[in-house]
């Protein structure tokens, strides 16, 4: 790879949030993908429009890198999501390995993200759907966690439910980091960004001096 071409690097040109549509899902685990892409509208300055044709909220604008960068999320509900990633890589005529999916995992622990060139959807039913209508495992997906369900909670209610005040906290960190991550991936590359943050962690503060 010669330093400093980009053509050689993971740059993403599609960024996706996962999530489900209606007011009920609004704030749960589940759509942190949504609250993801929309702090990055809120970065860029860039507006939502619902677009029918891909069906989900679609914006576009300039990134870090004076690049032409696309934000979607998909209205079709979790599981559909691959209909509405297909409806815009179609019309961009864009390569699979050019889209970054941002989705929550309930394998990773709070206050931890993980960056990955690749990958199987790991029960996950968004990139499930997305996997089937790309035809390929073989595009870049950064993953939040939101931990596992304890015991006393199902997994669905989990998934469903909202952040505690004390996961908010952490969770207000873990979504900057996000931020950061997706900068250096438009700048530098996916695996750049992988080397940067997948070791980093976010840890709460209420307790530490109690």
């Amino acid at each position: 790879m010669t330093k400093g071409n980009l053509t050689d690097l993971s740059i993403p040109q599609l960024i996706i949030g996962l999530g489900n549509p209606e007011e009920k899902y609004e704030k749960t685990r589940h759509n942190i993908g949504f609250e993801a892409v929309d702090l990055l509208a809120k970065m860029w300055q860039l507006s939502w429009q619902q677009n029918k044709r891909f069906q989900g909220f679609f914006t576009e604008g300039t990134g870090p890198n004076h690049q032409k960068i696309r934000l979607l999320k998909p209205l079709t509900y979790m599981n559909r999501s691959g209909e509405s990633v297909r409806a815009v890589i179609d019309w961009y005529k864009l390569p699979v390995e050019s889209i970054l999916v941002i989705y929550d995992d309930m394998d990773l622990p709070l206050g931890r993200i993980r960056l990955r060139l690749s990958g199987s959807a790991g029960g996950h039913n968004g990139i499930k759907s997305i996997i089937s209508h790309v035809g390929g495992q073989n595009f870049p997906r950064l993953r939040i966690g939101i931990g596992k369900s304890n015991q006393k909670k199902e997994t669905i209610s989990h998934v469903l439910g909202r952040f505690s005040a004390d996961e908010n906290q952490i969770m207000s960190e873990v979504l900057q980091l996000v931020e950061e991550a997706t900068k250096t991936s438009l700048k530098e590359g996916v695996e750049k960004a992988m080397s940067l943050y997948n070791n980093r962690v976010i840890e709460s503060s209420i307790f530490e001096n109690t």
